[in-house]
């Protein structure tokens, strides 16, 4: 089986929910169990926040918001978040521990979430437009009788 869609969303905190619902009805639909559906649209969710907060527009870069595209083929989910804003700093650390984020900080531990949540994850810069572009993929693991497949 095969799912796929993708979003271009404006940079609104409104936006973030409804990323979310998709992705969660998709996996839902297909029969994903319902832990790894979680994890991954909480993951989701880490990334189109920090594409809300920090998603600017750069110089030179398209106008809009930022995009959300999600595949579910075969044993694997794969979510790709692209922004237009400024992109990562060359040279940035790989991620933020939880300890290294003051524990009345309400913000700094999103990249860290998506890592302990997903398989495998790439945090990037869209080559020649800019913007961050931060995907993730996951072995999905099925309930025993998917909606889809019971028609």
């Amino acid at each position: 089986m095969s799912i796929w869609w993708s979003l271009q969303l404006r940079r609104d905190a409104a936006s973030v929910p409804l990323a979310r619902r998709l992705l969660i009805g998709a996996m839902e639909t297909a029969g994903v169990d319902p832990d790894i559906s979680y994890d991954l649209s909480v993951a989701l969710s880490e990334a189109c926040a920090n594409a809300v907060e920090h998603g600017g527009r750069a110089p030179g870069a398209t106008p809009g918001g930022y995009r959300v595209t999600a595949y579910l083929e075969g044993e694997r989910c794969r979510i790709e978040v692209a922004d237009a804003g400024p992109g990562f700093p060359v040279g940035r650390p790989r991620t933020t521990a939880p300890g290294r984020v003051p524990a009345e900080s309400e913000s700094g531990r999103g990249m860290y979430l998506i890592e302990e949540l997903a398989d495998h994850v790439h945090f990037g810069n869209a080559p020649g437009r800019g913007g961050a572009v931060v995907s993730f993929d996951k072995i999905l693991k099925w309930k025993a009788q998917p909606p889809l497949l019971t028609a």
